[in-house]
């Protein structure tokens, strides 16, 4: 079992930055391979980025490529989303989430099916 805690969400204005946090719970936390997704108003929940279990490999999609950068510390049971350069359209609830890799150091989850658990949400806001 694995729980997930969300924070560092909030308001700010175009073109500004934010950090998200996830903190997981378990001693098993560096066999996941780790995800962010997010849920705007009337939408559905969409894949923002991936992370391996051993942090080597990465994945973005495509609205936040170049923006955005997901980063891990094992040692501390916490997966990172730094968002620069936020835009209006990228308000919404964000969400991490835990694929037990089955072992695997390099597999990278793109779709809510292969997830596990998943956190509470933080809220993102960013003001024109």
């Amino acid at each position: 079992q694995v729980q997930l805690v969300e924070s560092g969400g909030g308001l700010v204005q175009a073109g500004g930055s934010l950090r998200l946090s996830c903190a997981a719970s378990g001693r098993t936390f560096s066999r996941y391979a780790m995800g962010w997704f997010r849920q705007a108003p009337g939408k559905e929940r969409e894949f923002v980025a991936a992370i391996s279990s051993s942090g080597g490999s990465t994945y973005y999609a495509d609205s936040v490529k170049g923006r955005f950068t997901i980063s891990r510390d094992n040692a501390k049971n916490t997966v990172y989303l730094q968002m620069n350069s936020l835009k209006p359209e990228d308000t919404a609830v964000y969400y991490c989430a835990a694929d037990n890799a089955g072992g695997s150091y390099t597999r990278l989850s793109l779709f809510i099916y292969e997830y596990d658990y998943w956190g509470q949400g933080t809220q993102v806001t960013v003001s024109s």
